[in-house]
């Protein structure tokens, strides 16, 4: 009976992607007005991850299982709110599941990322910590125990997390930038220097090596938005680059001190409604930083 109730939850879950593409529009250089750029179809909440939901809450309520499996369960359903963009409905099952079955590393991962983005950075690391213990190899542990420790104003310990996880695919841009983006904290030059000598490692089949190539200023921000076009088939890929591009842009700027334009990035990424990703989820608490320091501003002022 379970593995039947399985089988029928995974045959809802999946993604359509539209095949309609966006124009991309003409504007000035690249001088900070954001010219050139290229606008994404917010992402549609998939129909399939809609059924998913309603069938889970229905197993939930009318089918006695026993707590292992229905801790499973809850934590998939939290997976699914989570790509719907209901967070406060994914953490609570989140909780319960682990309430339930306190060994799911990942059900404390997710729980991690949800008091990060609160700002509730040592309930966060304590889950990320718990994550840890019970699956020491857990890759995306260390990103986002890294993600908390820079969010959280702990720099040295951030890079060394953010260091385990790059270490373990030195191929893959999205380690090193995130790398780069804490060790600056301490450094920007040697930072630099690092993510330079980094860059060799990349795999240039990677669309977000050129991000890295942007930050190594080898490509201009227009560059940088026309590799976004290379190899997209549909529009869901291109919603997906842009969400990375618009936050990566986002930091980017803000480091200048352009904080309306990096503004405008952050509210960009956050339109892709591609809720899953790390950018996206990041980029709400960059524009929430962004507004905490301009009130201390005025206040001191």
């Amino acid at each position: 009976m379970t593995t039947r109730i399985l089988f029928l939850v995974f045959c809802l879950i999946g993604v359509q992607a539209c095949s309609s593409m966006p124009q991309q529009q003409t504007g000035q250089s690249d001088s900070g007005q954001m010219g050139n750029l290229v606008l994404a179809e917010p992402a549609a909440v998939n129909i399939r991850s809609q059924m998913a939901l309603a069938r889970l809450t229905d197993i939930l309520a009318q089918v006695e299982v026993p707590d292992n499996q229905k801790a499973e369960f809850l934590y998939q359903r939290g997976v699914l709110y989570d790509s719907v963009g209901l967070s406060g409905m994914a953490q609570y099952d989140f909780s319960r599941a682990i309430r339930l079955n306190p060994n799911m590393a990942e059900a404390h991962n997710f729980m991690g990322i949800h008091y990060t983005l609160q700002m509730d950075f040592i309930q966060a690391y304590d889950e990320f910590d718990a994550t840890l213990e019970i699956d020491p190899e857990h890759d995306f542990a260390f990103l986002n125990r890294g993600i908390a420790l820079y969010y959280g104003g702990r720099p040295e310990l951030a890079v060394e997390d953010l260091g385990k996880f790059f270490n373990k695919d030195k191929s893959d841009p999205y380690r090193a930038l995130w790398t780069y983006i804490a060790q600056k904290e301490l450094n920007s030059k040697s930072a630099l220097k690092n993510l330079r000598a980094s860059r060799e490692q990349l795999d240039d089949r990677n669309w977000a090596t050129a991000v890295v190539d942007f930050y190594l200023g080898d490509i201009n921000e227009s560059q940088l938005l026309s590799t976004l076009m290379l190899g997209v088939t549909n529009q869901k890929q291109l919603t997906d680059k842009l969400c990375e591009a618009y936050f990566y842009l986002g930091k980017y700027h803000i480091d200048k001190g352009e904080n309306g334009i990096a503004s405008n990035y952050f509210k960009l990424a956050l339109s892709t409604n591609v809720y899953e990703f790390v950018e996206h989820r990041y980029a709400r608490l960059e524009l929430e930083l962004m507004r905490e320091r301009t009130y201390g501003d005025m206040a001191a002022d």
